[in-house]
């Protein structure tokens, strides 16, 4: 090859050779939106390919929830998933990725009548890690005045909790408690039928960045995977979970 080919041959390799590393954190295993270590997940896919089509490479981290919280405060992460404003975390959030329908689960057996928010406080609660600053504010109220209201680390062990009766409702995404019912069905019974009360509206989820420009970039690669089909190619990719 000609020696004045080199230069040209740098500039179209440039881009691929010297992309950013951001370092996004994700938290711990909650199929189908992030399996942890696997490089994959309805969440994890599309923040991958926005990341991309930002120009930048992706190093995915995982930890549970709070201590992703922490790190970014730290510097320890350029960005955490599955976060928004109301997280109470100082950060430059990205336009909403993904929403998702979190729900107010108990067993039907029960019989309970809840209609509004207000009504979970009477009752022992198991949510997710950071679902009482996600979920809004009436939501954080009730779970502050609420003395057996927990959050998990891990996921899992709310399908542990509900269905062996040591809780009495569970809130979060449905399509997480039922995926992590197959591997907790030799433990509890998962058999037993669970009413769902609609007491949310969808919650938004962004990307909390320590710097505006990682987050203005992110929204345009969001935009452009939007805009290209690839959005929806993800969004089918997990439409059986």
């Amino acid at each position: 090859m000609p020696s004045r080919a080199w230069p040209w041959l740098w500039m179209l390799l440039a881009p691929a050779v010297m992309a950013e590393s951001l370092r996004i954190g994700f938290g711990t295993h909650k199929p189908p939106y992030v399996f942890e270590n696997e490089s994959r997940g309805l969440e994890y896919d599309i923040v991958a390919a926005a990341v991309s089509a930002a120009g930048y490479e992706l190093d995915a981290r995982y930890a549970p929830m709070e201590r992703l919280h922490l790190a970014i405060v730290r510097g320890e992460l350029d960005g955490i998933a599955t976060t928004n404003a109301f997280s109470g975390v100082r950060a430059y959030y990205s336009q909403p990725y993904i929403h998702c329908q979190n729900v107010a689960l108990a067993l039907s057996s029960r019989g309970y009548r809840i209609t509004g928010i207000a009504d979970l406080g009477h009752y022992s609660i198991s949510a997710f890690q950071r679902a009482r600053h996600l979920l809004g504010p009436e939501f954080q109220a009730m779970a502050e005045a609420n003395p057996r209201y927990r959050e998990e680390a891990l996921q899992i062990n709310r399908n542990r909790l509900l269905y062996s009766g040591r809780v009495e409702v569970a809130v979060g995404d449905p399509r997480i408690l039922r995926y992590f019912n197959r591997e907790v069905a030799d433990q509890v019974d998962t058999t037993q039928p669970v009413t769902q009360y609609l007491l949310f509206p969808p919650t938004a989820y962004s990307v909390g960045f320590r710097l505006k420009e990682q987050a203005e970039r992110f929204d345009r690669g969001l935009a452009l995977i939007r805009a290209s089909g690839q959005y929806l190619q993800i969004e089918q990719r997990y439409a059986d979970y």
